[in-house]
């Protein structure tokens, strides 16, 4: 388990700290995440890895000349806010445009994803690099739906080389994405891992057996089987990785392997691994080109090891071999450097809410309760949230909650007491919510607060009209973002049937609170239900059997949160 952590909540932000200390000839700090040290030329293309914390090296250990110019840092296993990636992309852009890197998760597809909508709309040039290595969570030719594991690595060296290299936004985008589709992965697990503060692991494994094809993200193998020799795990490992050989891979016999530890599996253990995977490789007909063995992709103590083989050709080989300096990885002669300039961050604005009416801020006060009431809750509900998350998915979702709503009801309270109205007052709780939860739940339930707000006005105290009208467009804002629909087992199959009965109550003439309190009936009636429903989307579509029986973490997070507020009323 992890036992040096401090205070759970700060343990991102303290590791950083040590880290940028450590390794300042290579970074510097920005909010959320880190930027190269040393300068980097006008107009070269910006490489950003980003993703959830606890894999170190990724993300932050891969910047430095050669390779990534900065890093966006969410919270553990969850991904950075859309806030987060946008201002840590702005930190770097050197005017050749960004190119956002990332394990293909939802919440990262959505932040990382919305961050380049807003960078494009600037002006700044913006792609994604969505790695999908990872053959044990889809099968052959689903590249749209395999995670990324260890390929994260290969695809963000790639992108690197090839800006450093000179090359223009659209040649990089095209290098980093050709090795990612010629990237695949495949691992095994001896032991889950423990997320600081926590004493027991997200899952476990039958002692004398692995789990087959886990995730980075905490997530169990999709199977178990017996523990085996070296050379039986090697067999396993390469069999899967080549029988995912992409269609169209170069015929040139060269690859580049990759044996990676997941964080409790010793670097001797990985080496005498190495030795049957790379035989049964040679035997196959492949010579071997730059190989790395180590921890490069981690899961925090995660006890276990993964294969990753990459098909090269000529100029993915040149780009995977070209030299590159950062804190895990160094590769041919070292890079020349000047110091860049320290990062200055902007002054924030500060909103102006004179002259609301003193009934609308009332109603702003009013909000500013209901959050922090909400907060309470979910603060005592965070360990029960997290455990019905972590049986399919990585079980952070309480933490992300409550992370979220801790800073939500903080902005909230900081609006009201400015003199800022419903809509404004719930409308600085959801982007607050978003920038400090990230992950899914929190891009999702800031979207959600932003949508309701818009129908609320701040002219004076809502009506019940307005407020059905508020969580009707919720509902309309999360599917549009999301994707997701009643039956995929997510949040919407409470979420729906709240805002339904909400506006036929209103309708019917119920006042507010009454409407509110049946509404809440049906949305926790609705959460429960989902226990009989296979997830479709997101982190737990690939383990949708050990789901049934188990209600959806967040419908029941949205259900209890309903409740609160018909208490709160």
């Amino acid at each position: 388990m992890t036992k040096i952590f401090g205070d759970p909540a700060s343990f991102v932000d303290d590791a950083m700290a040590g880290f940028v200390d450590l390794y300042s000839q290579y970074v510097q700090p920005v909010p959320h995440g880190v930027i190269r040290s040393t300068a980097t030329p006008e107009g070269k293309v910006a490489v950003i890895a980003g993703g959830g914390s606890g894999h170190y090296p990724a993300f932050a250990g891969y910047v430095g000349p050669g390779l990534a110019d900065a890093a966006v840092c969410g919270n553990v296993f969850a991904s950075p806010s859309t806030r987060w990636v946008y201002d840590v992309a702005k930190a770097a852009n050197r005017g050749g445009g960004v190119v956002l890197g990332f394990g293909n998760y939802a919440g990262d597809i959505l932040n990382f994803g919305l961050a380049a909508e807003r960078l494009r709309a600037e002006g700044i040039p913006a792609e994604l690099i969505v790695v999908t290595d990872d053959v044990a969570s889809e099968g052959q030719g689903a590249n749209g739906q395999r995670r990324g594991i260890a390929g994260d690595v290969v695809a963000f060296k790639i992108a690197g080389a090839a800006a450093e290299a000179g090359y223009d936004f659209d040649g990089v985008v095209r290098a980093a994405r050709r090795a990612n589709d010629l990237t695949r992965s495949m691992g095994i697990a001896f032991a889950g891992c423990t997320l600081p503060g926590e004493s027991e692991p997200l899952f476990t494994v039958t002692p004398g057996h692995m789990g087959v094809g886990l995730g980075i993200h905490g997530e169990p193998g999709i199977s178990e089987e017996p523990i085996g020799s070296p050379e039986e795990i090697a067999e396993l490992l390469v069999q899967r990785v080549l029988g995912a050989k992409p269609a169209g891979a170069p015929d040139t016999g060269r690859i580049t392997v990759l044996v990676n530890g997941l964080g409790s599996t010793k670097y001797e253990e990985l080496f005498l691994l190495y030795a049957p995977i790379a035989a049964r490789l040679r035997a196959a007909g492949y010579e071997i080109v730059a190989p790395q063995v180590g921890e490069l992709v981690t899961s925090l103590d995660m006890a276990g090891a993964s294969l990753t083989v990459t098909w090269l050709d000529e100029e993915l080989e040149t780009l995977w071999t070209a030299p590159a300096q950062c804190p895990a990885l160094s590769v041919g002669p070292v890079i020349e450097t000047t110091p860049a300039p320290v990062f200055q961050a902007p002054e924030e604005e500060v909103a102006d809410y004179s002259g609301t009416p003193e009934a609308a801020q009332q109603a702003g006060q009013k909000v500013a309760a209901l959050i922090e009431a909400v907060r309470d809750v979910l603060e005592d509900a965070e360990a029960e949230l997290g455990r019905i998350d972590a049986i399919a998915g990585d079980g952070d979702h309480g933490t992300g909650m409550v992370n979220g709503s801790v800073a939500a009801a903080q902005a909230a309270r900081a609006a009201a007491d400015a003199g800022a109205g419903a809509a404004s007052t719930l409308a600085a709780a959801g982007g607050a919510w978003a920038d400090r939860a990230g992950g899914t739940s929190g891009v999702i339930w800031g979207v959600l607060l932003h949508a309701f707000a818009d129908q609320l006005g701040d002219a004076g105290a809502p009506t019940a009209e307005q407020v059905a009208a508020g969580a009707g467009a919720s509902v309309e804002a999360v599917q549009r973002l999301a994707g997701a629909r009643v039956g995929n087992k997510t949040m919407l199959d409470a979420q729906v049937p709240f805002a339904e009965a909400l506006a036929e109550r209103v309708a019917a003439g119920d006042d507010l609170k009454t409407a509110w309190a049946a509404a809440a009936q049906a949305s926790t009636a609705a959460a429960e239900a989902t226990k009989d429903l296979r997830p479709q989307i997101g982190r737990a579509r690939p383990l949708a059997e050990r789901s049934l029986g188990h209600p959806d973490a967040g419908a029941i997070s949205l259900a209890l949160v309903t409740r609160t507020i018909a208490d709160n009323l």
